[in-house]
């Protein structure tokens, strides 16, 4: 039984992957998967069908009996290759599915991040939503939900509203079983208050506030294909959960609590389950205990500080880096690519990740990262996972 998550990376044909396993003797297996495409001169179609046919290789061989819950597809320029994946990618209604313009800083058009499980139960749900089952849980996983409303918080309340229906139309409730959201945000330095006064507003109806908890989420830079969407979201729940499973990170040697400067969301979640526990890092930038930006300008320096961070948040959970399982890296200037991916290659040489454009949601911080991972659990109460 696998008590750290096992990982590999291997180059094919115009293609990296990278994969982490969590693979217990029993029950249900775990897999992250980042596929880059290594040859920028192929058009985007050839690199669409190059990483495709990857895909699908990993799934014939290496990853056989697994099956994707959620994955998120990260383009260069989503206007012009929405179209071309969409006729290509005929399975969004057996899988949750992201999609999000946040250009791979490899220098190619499309990168993609799949989360896959064994011995599951999945179908697509009326609401939009995906539904994978096992045991006693029912993991509602939403990807690319957006509107079309008139600017960024009548966008982002409409989309929260919407899926408080669709928990409790499947018997849930936003402040019990939602884990984890992610926000997309076209001009993030514009659009991200709207984002925020909407989420403080429909969290206090819903429940969520200092005194109770909130949910582990990243805001970050990103955009549709539709340029009159300025919000997209993601959304990962969890049906069956006690609440007594769920457990909030704060580090507070490190880290302040988000609501000191006016936004509503975890440092971090983990949950237990009977054979594991799982962790969920939000977006994590060079922030102190303050909730000042550590090291203005040094993009070196602000690595180190949000590795501290992450470090700091999952201490606090009683895991660490050995236990994630994948990483997204988001930089505002493209210019500190070379530096972040020689700092990344060096600590974490085969870790499942992608280094994106996507600027953080406050213009000091140059990088943020997100991380989530799995450890091996004993004598837990709480039925398996």
């Amino acid at each position: 039984m696998s008590h750290k998550q096992l990982r590999n990376h291997k180059s094919q044909e115009n293609t990296l992957v990278e994969i982490s396993r969590f693979e217990p003797a029993e029950g249900v297996a775990e897999y992250h998967v980042m596929i880059h495409v290594t040859r920028p001169s192929l058009t985007y179609q050839e690199q669409l069908d190059t990483l495709l046919d990857t895909y699908y290789q990993l799934l014939e061989n290496e990853l056989k009996g697994a099956v994707a819950v959620f994955k998120r597809y990260f383009l260069s320029d989503a206007a012009n290759q929405v179209d071309w994946l969409a006729v290509q990618v005929p399975e969004s209604s057996v899988c949750a599915c992201s999609i999000v313009e946040q250009p791979p800083l490899n220098g190619t058009k499309i990168a993609l991040w799949v989360y896959l499980q064994s011995g599951v139960q999945c179908r697509a749900l009326e609401s939009g939503l995906f539904e994978v089952s096992h045991g006693a849980y029912r993991h509602l996983w939403g990807g690319s939900a957006s509107n079309r409303a008139a600017n960024s918080e009548y966008q982002t309340r409409l989309l929260l509203n919407d899926y408080i229906l669709q928990l409790i139309a499947q018997g849930g409730h936003l402040a019990e079983n939602c884990i984890r959201t992610w926000f997309f945000v076209q001009n993030v330095d514009v659009n991200y208050a709207g984002v925020v006064k909407a989420r403080n507003e429909v969290f206090v109806t819903q429940g969520l506030t200092p005194q109770t908890h909130y949910i582990a989420s990243t805001g970050i830079g990103g955009r549709h294909a539709d340029k009159q969407v300025l919000v997209q979201m993601d959304t990962y729940a969890v049906l069956g959960i006690r609440q007594e499973q769920i457990h909030y990170l704060y580090a507070p040697t490190h880290l302040n609590p988000t609501y000191e400067y006016g936004v509503s969301f975890e440092r971090g979640t983990y949950v237990d389950y009977g054979d594991r526990r799982q962790v969920f890092i939000s977006g994590t930038a060079s922030i102190n205990h303050r909730g000042e930006v550590v090291y203005p300008g040094d993009i070196r320096k602000q690595t180190e500080r949000m590795w501290e961070n992450v470090e700091t948040l999952l201490k606090e959970a009683e895991m660490s880096f050995d236990d994630i399982g994948q990483m997204l890296v988001y930089l505002r200037d493209a210019a500190d690519y070379a530096v972040v991916r020689e700092m990344f290659d060096q600590r974490f040489p085969e870790m499942p990740k992608v280094i994106l454009l996507a600027p953080v949601c406050r213009p000091g911080w140059l990088i943020e990262m997100e991380c989530m991972g799995t450890k091996m659990m004993k004598h837990t109460p709480y039925p398996d996972f």
